[in-house]
């Protein structure tokens, strides 16, 4: 189980737009599957809930921070279904929903029908898990996400570091997790090198003369429609669309057009081989670390597998 990155990591992209010209049938299409997380190299040192044995982690997790909260004095948890919450993570109560903005696509919009109905506010499944909000006092006990002048004891007991969801993955881990600086963010993850490559290896990515240059050919394709941005990132991040909760007519017609340019103009293949090779390049200089890395969450999901077993 872990937290969505915010919109500025979720943008960490990795073909050029020639090698899908008139050989794929359904360049829309394969846009789309480009567009996702799982489609880069370092998506396999990363776990998400796509990743192998994600479920097993996240129910494994609240297994445990289910025990905790009860020892921490909520009796109430002792019949909590691990079912029910193990995809999911809390939410203070009082707090911006980000999730409702953008998504975890790395280039963003690729539907303009889509994109002419919800903007850049994302549309989520269905099945998609949704963040859920508790008490404030559960809230701080299971996350350890404290702000100015919140106790960080309950009923008398101290709240363990990261709260008892932070507690566990300790356990699960058989380590604290890592720190690493990932842009402005000072991530602390146990997946944390991977995440760091990732962004590192797309600001290389961006410096090349071929993503100005698809950069270029998409300002030019949304000036055609009187929108003026220099790029996907510019548009997506307007701070206009973040002021309210439903789209509005600018927003939805912005975001239909930068899908529609992306298409139109190659856009997304382009950038992900640019994305690619970066990457590829990255785990060939970082073999034995994501090596390790990799070791680590083998560890990890056999200890949560264990744990799952003793519950049943």
């Amino acid at each position: 189980m872990r937290k969505v990155l915010p919109l500025a990591l979720a943008g960490l992209f990795a073909v050029s737009a020639c090698q899908f010209a008139g050989g794929d049938d359904d360049p829309a299409g394969e846009a789309r599957r480009l567009n996702t997380r799982a489609a880069f190299p370092l998506h396999a040192y990363v776990r998400d809930s796509a990743s192998p044995g994600a479920e097993d982690v996240d129910r494994a997790q609240w297994i445990l921070a289910k025990t905790c909260m009860v020892r921490l004095g909520f009796t109430g948890f002792a019949v909590l279904d691990t079912k029910s919450v193990e995809s999911t993570y809390p939410e203070r109560p009082g707090t911006l929903d980000l999730t409702a903005f953008g998504d975890d696509s790395p280039y963003g919009v690729d539907d303009p029908d889509l994109a002419s109905e919800h903007g850049y506010h994302g549309r989520k499944a269905a099945d998609a898990p949704q963040s859920r909000q508790w008490p404030v006092d559960q809230f701080l006990a299971l996350t350890g996400e404290f702000q100015p002048g919140d106790s960080r004891l309950t009923h008398g007991h101290r709240i363990p570091e990261g709260g008892c969801l932070g507690q566990a993955m300790r356990t699960i881990y058989d380590a604290p997790p890592k720190a690493a600086k990932v842009g402005i963010v000072n991530l602390r993850s146990y997946d944390s090198l991977a995440m760091q490559l990732w962004y590192q290896s797309h600001q290389e990515a961006q410096k090349d003369p071929a993503w100005k240059k698809a950069d270029r050919a998409w300002a030019d394709c949304m000036k055609k429609q009187g929108l003026h941005y220099s790029d996907p990132d510019k548009a997506a991040a307007d701070f206009a669309w973040y002021r309210t909760e439903q789209p509005s007519a600018k927003e939805k017609k912005t975001a239909a057009a930068d899908a529609r340019c992306k298409l139109d103009t190659g856009y997304i293949p382009a950038a992900h081989a640019l994305d690619t090779r970066t990457q590829k390049a990255a785990i060939d200089r970082n073999k034995q670390k994501l090596d390790d890395l990799r070791a680590t969450q083998e560890r990890a999901l056999r200890n949560a597998r264990t744990i799952i077993a003793k519950e049943s």
